[in-house]
């Protein structure tokens, strides 16, 4: 790379990728007077709506309010304070309102990536690049990293020159890795299964979010709108969703969130149907001289526990504070300690994660043993107020460590 390039050009902050920690970054920035410019690989239409998380905790919602970011969510979001599990033929309720006055927010990824989009781009004047080509990551351990990336329209390379990287372009994005071998730590889980992730153009067949518990394998149901349901179905990892037919989805779905005076499903067209295999990896630190991790380029979460959006979106909070307290106060209290306190979450929601992969999955494992210890930890949420409310807390991202 050429640094006396005529195309190069002076930023503050470069913030790769454009999804909800991105953005939220960028909007931070924004809001503080900070220059920078966001860079994503996708055109805008396509991150507006591509199908993704649902689910968003309270603090979460606290977060986006107190930055200016909740308007449209607020008035539009979907309130939950119970969830349902069906397993042994029973359902069970479980009001986590109850037990800690919190309560999740339905509100789907593409429509906050909206609002965050329009808020930075439209409102607040950001600087903000779609369907960018070849980015990459350069300089991050000297005081002035740099982006380079090809301008679809033109050809053109372009350098833009920084203080800062917030690299936040998820699972397949550069930014990871653009950090040398040897110089990071990855942990990895595999949990052994997929999820068949299917949408259905059919209104909620619950007021909640349910979860079967079944020997045939877990099945989710949860609510994005009024007219379209989130459905999950345990398959094999790297199943072909062509093995699932129309048919085939909605007998196992019917089967396994089956439950005595259970309400029939509501059934309807099926308009994305694809296979999740259900893993986790967590990089430490999530930083690298002047770049910084947010979201799943730090850390994926299987959806197992919703809690992906939701620890993006921490951790954009944590990033954008800490690089405005250094640029308007020169205070690096934010950055220096940024890793240690993004981490304590991630691997405490970690821990939560592979506890309830436990329960969703050991019904179905084919080890007596695993099933019947997964049924007990189970049980022990409606027969147990300490459990029910440890759990609640879990759940809810209230008991996690900050």
């Amino acid at each position: 790379m050429n640094p006396n390039s005529p195309s190069e050009e002076r930023r503050t902050v470069v913030v790769v990728g454009a999804g909800p920690a991105g953005l939220t970054v960028g909007n931070i920035l924004r809001a503080a007077a900070v220059d920078c410019v966001v860079l994503e690989t996708e055109s805008r239409q396509f991150i507006e709506t591509r199908p993704r998380a649902g689910v968003v905790e309270e603090r979460v919602v606290h977060g986006l309010r107190e930055r200016g970011l909740a308007d449209a969510l607020s008035a539009r979001a979907q309130v939950h304070g119970a969830c349902e599990f069906r397993f042994a033929d029973e359902r069970f309720r479980f009001d986590y309102a109850e037990l800690t006055g919190l309560h999740h927010y339905v509100y789907p990824q593409p429509l906050l990536v909206t609002d965050l989009v329009r808020e930075y781009a439209d409102v607040r004047g950001g600087d903000i690049r779609f369907e960018v080509r070849d980015v990459e990551l350069h300089d991050l351990e000297t005081d002035l990293p740099a982006v380079s990336y090809t301008d679809p329209g033109t050809g053109r390379r372009h350098v833009l020159r920084c203080e800062f990287v917030a690299g936040c372009d998820g699972a397949r994005g550069v930014s990871r890795d653009a950090i040398p071998d040897g110089r990071v730590r990855t942990a990895r889980q595999d949990h052994g299964v997929g999820w068949l992730a299917l949408l259905a153009e059919a209104p909620p067949s619950s007021d909640c979010v349910v979860f079967g518990v079944h020997p045939n394998g877990f099945a989710g149901h949860m609510a994005r709108s009024p007219e379209v349901t989130r459905y999950y179905l345990q398959c094999p990892p790297g199943d072909d969703p062509e093995n699932w037919s129309h048919d085939r989805i909605w007998d196992e779905l019917r089967e396994r969130l089956g439950a005595a005076g259970a309400p029939p499903l509501h059934e309807g067209p099926l308009i994305e149907k694809r296979v999740l295999d259900m893993h986790n990896y967590v990089v430490e630190p999530l930083r690298f001289g002047r770049l910084f991790l947010a979201g799943d380029a730090g850390h994926l979460t299987a959806p197992i526990a919703a809690k992906g959006m939701n620890l993006a979106l921490h951790d954009a909070f944590l990033l954008g504070d800490g690089l405005v307290a250094h640029v308007t106060k020169g205070d690096d209290t934010g950055l220096d300690g940024y890793s240690h306190a993004c981490l304590r979450r991630v691997w405490d929601y970690q821990e939560f994660s592979a506890f309830l992969a436990g329960i969703y999955h050991g019904t179905a494992s084919g080890d007596p043993f695993t099933a019947g210890t997964s049924l007990a930890r189970l049980r022990r949420l409606f027969t147990s107020r300490a459990a029910a409310t440890a759990f609640a807390e879990q759940y809810l991202g209230s008991a996690a460590a900050y």
